[in-house]
């Protein structure tokens, strides 16, 4: 099957985020649901797996960051837009950064891990360097988390 354009998949939902609880929150709604759609290229699972992914990176640190004159470019110009603007869909990952697509993953085992890493978040004050915005604050963190969850997210549609 050919890849969906995520850049141009209609139906997507309008999410906004303040608050890791504000994500839970939404996920929980979502684990409600009696069907979930996903409008990707990702299943239910898949899209939480990546979100745990990329929340435990934030603790436990990148495996791969942008030279420095590229992480001081990206800040500079950047970094505020991605804490504060929605994200856009149809980004594709560099080849070195494929650990953070998930593999195909049940919704069950997504949601454990989403979870998971979720309460990392919560309780641990530790936070790495972003691979490309550098040293990040938890609150910096929180946002981007925010973003990005707003983004994955939209492409869930509960069926009720």
């Amino acid at each position: 099957m050919a890849a969906i354009e995520t850049a141009k998949v209609n139906d997507r939902r309008q999410l906004h985020f303040s608050t890791l609880e504000d994500i839970l929150a939404e996920v929980d709604r979502l684990a409600q649901a009696k069907e979930l759609r996903a409008l990707g290229n990702w299943s239910a699972g898949q899209v939480l797996q990546h979100l745990a992914v990329v929340m435990n990176v934030s603790i436990d640190g990148f495996p791969h960051h942008l030279p420095g004159i590229v992480r001081f470019f990206v800040r500079l110009v950047f970094k505020k837009r991605f804490l504060t603007m929605p994200m856009s869909a149809g980004f594709a990952l560099p080849k070195k950064l494929e650990a953070f697509l998930p593999p195909p993953t049940t919704w069950e085992e997504g949601l454990a891990n989403f979870r998971a890493a979720l309460r990392r978040l919560q309780s641990e004050s530790k936070r790495a360097p972003h691979g490309a915005l550098g040293p990040m604050t938890a609150d910096e963190w929180t946002q981007l988390h925010c973003r990005h969850s707003e983004l994955h997210l939209s492409f869930l549609v509960p069926l009720t």
